[in-house]
């Protein structure tokens, strides 16, 4: 069961909204339909499901219809037609007072422009949402000490909001909503306000708290940028509809249509796509427990001038070189002595543009670690195949004429 599914979730503003479904249903457009009646298509059928602990953003330019639909998610604007279930429950049935036990229980809403209360401190702002659900002072204060300190701002809890930079106070925003413990974030162009090096900072920060907690986070936005870098997958709408989901590689490679590839043909790939889109699986490894003659022979079997060692469940413990193994099998050295620990590692999620400066200064292919487990490894080949084909998905690259590692 998804965390959220939506189900041809139309609005139409306007007077006679049946009459704008009908024309709907008659295949007329947003703009037809506005100079017909007046009336304007917010969003038309969008249909999406998102899943527990994803990253879904939406993407669109301005009346594209995305702040609409998210306004519909959480019911703040009510549908013309179609539904939203949260956990499988669907909010068109619900009361007012289930619909408010599930906004603030399960939803929580960061806003482009904070939202925070001014006359407040930043504790009792981060608070503020457990104090309307009845829990005691200590109790919730505690629970936003905490927030604060994984936000990154221990030490302003008795500042006010307009004592601090736009980026703390979206800090705040955020820490607000984590503290609700709510399943789902709805992020409205959450960093739209801030400047572009605030803008990047608070995007880390979301992709790091998102690392740890594992939120539902449903985010809005109109930068093609952001929405690469922060999606798990990502739908963009045109004139009230969803026109493609997917992941940014495959929008990038499989644009549905000529607004999508127009949308995203000046887009820098090598910042988009990551070492695990380039890493390949190493074609033989050693156990750290292997002695000379293995390491020797499996390095020959598959003509390798070198080999990575790992210990017990794929620990990464170094590189051993074919000169090294040969020499300390003729003196008897242990292989550990030899064995090579700085090798460079990257976690998976890091940007093919990082790797390129890192592959200039690297004698060795770059080991992709996570949790020190080897995932795979990146050559200098794999860095450039990823940019070529990034750009032309036809073109065959011959591996000789590029420099190995």
């Amino acid at each position: 069961m998804s965390k959220i599914e939506v189900k041809n979730l139309t609005k139409i503003f306007g007077s006679n909204p049946a009459q704008g479904m009908r024309l709907l249903e008659d295949g007329q457009k947003k703009s037809e339909i506005l100079k017909k009646t007046g009336m304007t298509v917010g969003v038309n059928k969008a249909s999406f499901h998102v899943e527990e602990g994803e990253v879904f953003v939406i993407m669109g330019l301005s009346g594209s219809g995305k702040s609409t639909l998210i306004r519909l998610v959480n019911r703040l604007i009510e549908p013309t037609s179609g539904e939203v279930l949260i956990d499988g429950e669907s909010l068109k049935t619900m009361d007012t007072a289930e619909l408010l036990n599930t906004r603030r229980k399960k939803l929580a809403m960061v806003f482009q422009n904070f939202g925070l209360l001014p006359h407040r401190t930043v504790l009792s702002n981060v608070a503020y949402g457990l104090e309307l659900q009845g829990m005691k002072k200590q109790e919730r204060e505690a629970k936003a000490i905490k927030t604060l300190e994984d936000v990154g701002l221990k030490g302003y809890e008795a500042s006010y909001p307009g004592e601090l930079s736009g980026g703390m106070q979206q800090r705040v925003g955020i820490a607000r909503a984590l503290t609700n413990d709510a399943d789902i974030l709805l992020m409205d162009e959450s960093f739209s306000a801030l400047d572009p090096i605030i803008r990047k900072e608070m995007q880390n920060e979301l992709m790091n708290l998102q690392s740890k907690l594992g939120k539902t986070i449903l985010f809005i936005t109109h930068d093609l940028d952001e929405a690469l870098k922060l999606g798990d997958r990502i739908a963009i709408m045109k004139d009230g509809q969803i026109v493609q989901v997917g992941t940014a590689e495959q929008i990038l490679e499989d644009p549905a249509d000529e607004y999508v590839a127009e949308f995203v043909k000046d887009v820098d790939r090598s910042k988009i796509l990551e070492a695990s889109h380039v890493m390949k699986r190493p074609e033989v490894v050693m156990s750290h427990k292997d002695g000379h003659r293995m390491a020797i022979r499996k390095m020959e079997e598959v003509g390798a001038s070198s080999i990575f060692v790992v210990g017990k469940d794929n620990e990464l413990k170094g590189l051993l070189t074919i000169d090294d193994a040969i020499k300390a099998f003729k003196e008897d050295i242990p292989l550990n002595d030899i064995l090579i620990e700085d090798v460079i590692s990257v976690p998976p999620s890091t940007p093919l543009s990082d790797l390129i400066e890192i592959a200039v200064d690297s004698k060795y292919p770059i080991t992709v670690v996570e949790n020190s487990k080897l995932l795979g490894i990146i050559s200098r080949v794999s860095i450039l195949s990823g940019l070529v084909l990034g750009r032309e998905k036809d073109v065959e690259i011959e591996t000789s004429e590029v420099i190995p590692v």
